[in-house]
C-alpha cells in the first residue's frame, strides 16, 4: 500500500495512530543524539540500553504497517483497524507485546552540553547527566522497570546541595521558554511518524487548507517575526518583496551556514528537529509562491547533514514533499546544499553564488534577492532558526506569538552559552530577557569562580560588553545601543584572566581570515587592524597606532561592501570603547593587566617558596635561571624567553608571572 498522505485529514489521523502506538511504549528513555553528546560517548549508552532491555524482553519499537499507511488516507475508514496501524517490533506482533514495554530512542540536543550525555526517561521526566555505558545497568533495573530514580546520576544543584530530579527543576532550564527547541531531545529526529504525531507538517496542512498565500504572509507580518539570523528585518515584509516579484519561478533558501566561533543553534535544530526546518522552509515557499528549495548547510555538521537528507527522503515517501502536496495545487521539493566552511557564505549573496556554483562572493545591492537572486530569480533566504518559528506561529496565530519579547522584538531567542561559564549549551529564551540573569541565572556564572569580566554577544560580528552592561535587555534595539548584536545568538563568558585586546586580536584574525578579499576596505583593513592589534599585543604598539586602530574600524565600517565586512570591527570599536584601560596598559607600561600576552610576560621567583630545587634551572632551554642548591633561584629577564616551561617544572608555585 502507498504511504501518500493526501490531505490535512490524513496528517492528523496519522498522528493520532502513531500516538496510540507510542502508548505501547509504557516507559520510555531518550538518548541524546546531538554532536556534543555523541562525541562523549553517548551511542554507547544508548546501545547498551537497547542491548539490555532487549534481553529482559521489554524492548517495544514504533513500527507502522503497509496496512496502516494505507489506511491513514481511507477516507470512510471502513477498512481500517486503529489497533492494528502501529505494530511493535518486527520480531513479534501487536498480540505480543509486553505490558510494561520499553521504548529506547536516540533524541537530538537536548541544550545542556555542559552535563552530556543526558538520558530523558519519560513519563517520570527524569533527566540524568554524565552517563556513561556503566551506568546502564543500573538505569534499566531501577527506572525502566521499578520507576526509581538513581540519586547520583542526577543534575547536582551546588546552590542548594540536593540533587534534582526533573528537568525542569534545574536552574538552567528553569527560565527557559522553548519554541523552536520544543521538541528537541524529545522525538526521534530520524522518524517522520514521531514528528508528525508531535505536530509535524500540521501549520503546512492547515496553511494549504484554509489560507490563501497572502493571507500566510500577512499572518507572519503580523506577527512581528524578525530573521533570527542577525540583522533582524521583519520576516514578512521580506516575502512581501518576493511575493509582488512577477517572475515563472521563485526559490526559498534556508541559511544554515552557521559559521560563528561558539555558536550551535541551527545545528543543534537541523538535527534534533530537522523536520521543523522543512515544514517552515514549505510554508515559506506557499507564502511567496515558489516551487524549489534549497538548505544550505555547512559539510561541517555531517550529523545535520545525514538528519537532513533523511527527512526529506522521509516528506518525499510519504508525499510531503514533490506534486500537489496534500491535494492542493501546491508542489515543492527541496535539495540539500553542502558548503565548503566559508563564513562569507552565511551573507545571503555569498550564499546564492555558492549555490551556483560560483565562488561565494557576496554582490552589491540592490538589487537585492527577493527581486534578483537564485538563478536570477526572486528568492527569500531565511535562517533555520527564523524558519523553525512559522509553524508554531500559523498554528497558534500572531498574538500566542507575541506573548513573549518585547513590542519591537517579539518571540523567543536561542543563544549558545560558550566560554567560562558554568553551564554550557543551548537554551531559549524570551526577547529582551536580561543579559545578567542569562549569564548568573541559566549559565551558573563564571566556571572558575573568578570575577566575570566580559560577554562577546553575536559571533566575531558581534561586540563585547563589559560588567556595566550586563543589565542590557537581549533584542535588537537594546543591543545596538550599546554597540553590539544580536547576530547569530553566540555568547562567549569571560573571566578576570581574559585579556580584552587579545581577544579582539583573535576576533580580527577571524575576520582575517575569512575576508572574501572582493572589497578594499574588509580585504586590507582587517589585514591592517589585525597587523595594530598584534603589534600592541606584542608590546610594541604606541598610542599613534591606537588613533589609527580606531579610525580603520570605523573606515571598515563605513565601507565594507557587505554586512559581514561592515561588522567585522565591532569587537575592536566595543573593547576600545569598554577596555580602552587595557590598551592603554599594554602600551604605555608594556604590561598585560590579565597576563595573557606572552610578549608582556615578565617571570621571577618568589624566595619565600623557593625550595632551590633546581627543577626550573635545568629545564630552562636558555639557562636564564640560576641559584645555588637548597637556595633562592633567580631569572635573568634578559635571557628568559618566557616559555613558561619553568613554571610547569616547579612544585611549589614559585615561579610568578607579572
Amino acid at each position: 500500500m502507498s504511504m501518500l498522505l493526501e490531505s490535512r485529514k490524513d496528517v492528523e489521523r496519522i498522528a493520532e495512530r502513531v500516538c496510540k502506538g507510542l502508548e505501547q511504549q509504557k516507559v520510555r528513555a531518550m538518548v541524546c543524539a546531538g554532536t556534543g553528546c555523541l562525541a562523549n560517548g553517548s551511542l554507547k549508552v544508548y546501545e547498551k540500553l537497547r542491548e539490555l532491555v532487549a534481553e529482559k524482553g521489554l524492548l517495544v519499537d514504533l513500527d507502522m504497517t503497509e496496512d496502516a499507511c494505507g489506511g491513514a488516507h481511507d477516507s470512510d475508514k471502513a477498512n481500517c483497524n486503529t489497533n492494528a496501524s502501529c505494530e511493535v517490533d518486527s520480531t513479534h506482533g501487536a498480540e505480543s507485546v509486553p505490558e510494561n514495554g520499553i521504548g529506547i530512542e536516540k533524541s537530538g540536543c537536548h541544550g545542556f552540553c555542559q552535563m552530556g550525555p543526558l538520558v530523558r526517561i519519560e513519563p517520570h521526566g527524569i533527566l540524568y547527566v554524565s552517563v556513561k555505558p556503566e551506568d546502564v545497568e543500573e538505569i534499566v533495573e531501577e527506572t525502566l522497570i521499578k520507576g526509581k530514580a538513581v540519586t547520583r546520576l542526577l543534575y547536582q544543584d551546588s546552590s542548594s546541595e540536593t540533587a534534582v530530579k526533573t528537568e525542569d527543576s534545574i536552574p538552567f532550564y528553569k527560565r527557559q521558554h522553548r519554541v523552536v527547541l520544543a521538541n528537541c531531545g524529545k522525538i526521534n529526529p530520524e522518524d517522520i511518524r514521531e514528528a508528525v504525531a508531535i505536530g509535524g507538517y500540521h501549520a503546512i496542512a492547515k496553511a494549504l487548507d484554509e489560507m490563501t498565500p497572502t493571507e500566510v504572509a500577512e499572518l507572519i507580518s503580523a506577527s512581528g517575526l524578525r530573521g533570527r539570523g542577525g540583522a533582524g528585518f521583519p520576516t514578512g515584509r521580506k516575502w512581501g518583496f518576493a511575493q509582488a516579484a512577477k517572475s515563472d519561478k521563485k526559490y526559498v533558501i534556508c541559511n544554515g551556514d552557521e559559521g560563528d566561533p561558539g555558536a550551535f543553534m541551527d545545528r543543534s535544530v537541523m538535527e534534533g528537529d530537522p523536520h521543523k526546518v522543512l515544514e517552515g522552509l514549505m510554508i515559506a515557499a506557499y507564502a511567496i509562491g515558489a516551487d524549489e528549495g534549497f538548505i544550505y548547510v555547512r559539510a561541517e555538521y555531517p550529523v545535520a547533514v545525514a538528519r537532513l537528507e533523511k527527512a526529506v527522503r522521509e516528506a518525499r515517501e510519504y508525499g510531503l514533499l514533490g506534486q500537489n502536496i496534500l491535494g492542493s495545487d501546491f508542489s515543492f521539493d527541496i535539495t540539500i546544499k553542502e558548503g565548503a566552511g566559508a563564513f562569507v557564505c552565511g551573507e545571503e549573496t555569498a550564499l546564492i553564488s555558492s549555490i551556483e556554483g560560483r565562488r561565494g562572493m557576496p554582490s552589491p545591492r540592490p538589487p537585492y534577492p527577493a527581486a534578483k537572486g537564485l538563478f536570477g530569480k526572486p528568492t527569500i533566504i531565511n535562517n533555520v532558526e527564523t524558519l523553525s518559528n512559522l509553524p508554531t506561529i500559523v498554528l497558534n496565530g500572531p498574538s500566542w506569538f507575541k506573548e513573549n519579547g518585547t513590542e519591537t522584538s517579539p518571540g523567543t531567542k536561542t543563544f549558545a552559552l560558550a566560554g567560562q561559564v558554568v553551564n554550557t549549551g543551548l537554551v531559549e529564551v524570551p526577547m529582551g530577557f536580561p543579559l545578567r540573569d542569562l549569564v548568573f541565572e541559566v549559565g551558573g556564572g563564571t566556571r572558575t569562580g573568578k570575577p566575570f569580566k566580559a560577554v562577546q554577544i553575536g559571533g566575531p560580528s558581534g561586540g563585547c560588553l563589559a560588567k556595566d552592561q550586563l543589565d542590557v535587555a537581549l533584542d535588537y534595539e537594546s543591543l545596538r545601543k550599546v554597540g553590539a548584536m544580536v547576530g547569530s545568538g553566540g555568547i562567549v563568558v569571560m573571566d578576570e584572566d581574559t585579556c580584552m585586546v587579545e581577544v579582539a586580536r583573535f576576533f580580527m584574525q577571524f575576520a582575517q581570515n575569512e575576508s572574501c578579499g572582493k572589497c578594499v576596505p574588509c580585504r586590507e583593513g582587517t589585514k591592517q587592524m589585525l597587523a595594530l592589534l598584534t603589534k600592541i599585543t606584542d608590546g610594541e604598539g604606541t598610542m599613534e597606532d591606537l588613533e589609527l586602530l580606531e579610525e580603520l574600524a570605523l573606515a571598515v565600517k563605513d565601507g565594507a561592501l557587505c554586512g559581514l565586512g561592515k561588522t567585522a570591527p565591532n569587537p575592536v570599536l566595543t573593547t576600545l570603547k569598554y577596555f580602552r584601560s587595557e590598551y592603554e596598559a599594554h602600551i604605555l607600561e608594556k604590561r598585560c593587566p590579565a597576563g595573557v600576552c606572552q610578549a608582556l610576560k615578565v617571570y621571577a621567583i618568589d624566595p619565600d617558596k623557593c625550595r632551590g630545587c633546581t627543577l626550573c634551572a635545568k629545564a630552562c632551554p636558555v639557562g636564564a635561571i640560576s641559584g645555588e642548591r637548597k637556595k633562592p633561584h633567580s631569572i635573568d629577564a634578559e635571557k628568559c624567553i618566557k616559555c613558561n616551561t619553568c613554571v610547569e617544572k616547579c612544585r611549589f608555585g614559585a615561579i610568578i608571572k607579572k
